[in-house]
């Protein structure tokens, strides 16, 4: 099993970030994945302070989410915040509601727009793509479902499946994972709690306690482009338990 990343968004409601460092560090893991709102306002002398903190709690952070507004509109800061940081690859991770295409030209056109934007990203030697949630897989008019035009409309987008989010958006993550392997350069490890469980916790689960075959899936994925693994928990009422029985479950595989 390669080195399991920590999705800082997972602690988001557990602050200071410096505790944060030092309890992921100190679980076993080598690697976390930031997200916009966590540095993306920042100045230089903040980002140069997070960066220490990573490095003293032995921390890198290969992959890193930026919204899409930031990755268009000031894309200069977004290359200088993953040379500071050490960041190799962006994904782009979600898009508002009222911003999302209602038919699949729609959906083609803003994988299109994707690629556009990572533009200045791939030709700085980063890998650049999208994180899914559940609304990629529901079935437009056509039949057609929005991931698929995602990737018809930006042919060089690299793929962050966030698994759990496949499941519930109603798909087979092993079709998804055959489907595009050579897309997926990241992956979401997290779990669905069983029907009726972990409602205090949005239906989530530590990786290893709910439902998803992650052993199997991890077998699947071993035959993709995946680089990277990132444990994630979108609501855990304690950050250090999911961080610890995630990683130690992710580790047996």
């Amino acid at each position: 099993m390669k080195d399991v990343s920590f999705q800082l968004y997972s602690a988001r409601n557990f602050p200071p970030f410096a505790e944060v460092l030092s309890a992921v560090g100190s679980a076993g893991y080598t690697q976390v994945e930031g997200y916009g709102a966590l540095y993306a306002a920042l100045s230089d002398a903040e980002i140069a302070d997070f960066k220490a903190g990573l490095d003293r709690n032995g921390l890198s952070m290969p992959t890193a989410h930026f919204g899409l507004d930031m990755l268009e509109s000031d894309a200069p800061r977004v290359l200088e915040i993953a040379e500071a940081l050490g960041i190799r690859a962006i994904y782009c991770p979600y898009l508002m509601p009222d911003q999302r295409p209602g038919d699949a030209g729609g959906w083609r056109a803003f994988g299109a727009r994707l690629q556009t934007a990572g533009k200045p990203f791939r030709d700085a030697g980063l890998d650049f793509g999208w994180h899914n949630h559940d609304f990629e897989f529901h079935a437009l008019a056509d039949g057609s479902v929005p991931l698929d035009q995602i990737f018809a409309g930006g042919p060089d987008l690299s793929w962050e499946a966030d698994i759990a989010w496949i499941v519930r958006g109603g798909a087979d993550p092993f079709a998804w994972i055959s489907k595009y392997p050579t897309r997926i350069t990241a992956v979401h490890v997290k779990d669905i709690a069983p029907k009726g469980e972990k409602a205090d916790e949005d239906g989530w689960a530590d990786v290893g306690e709910g439902t998803l075959d992650w052993k199997a899936l991890i077998q699947a994925l071993s035959r993709t482009s995946v680089k990277y693994f990132v444990a994630e928990h979108d609501n855990p009422s304690d950050f250090r338990r999911f961080a610890k029985r995630s990683l130690a479950s992710i580790q047996s595989y």
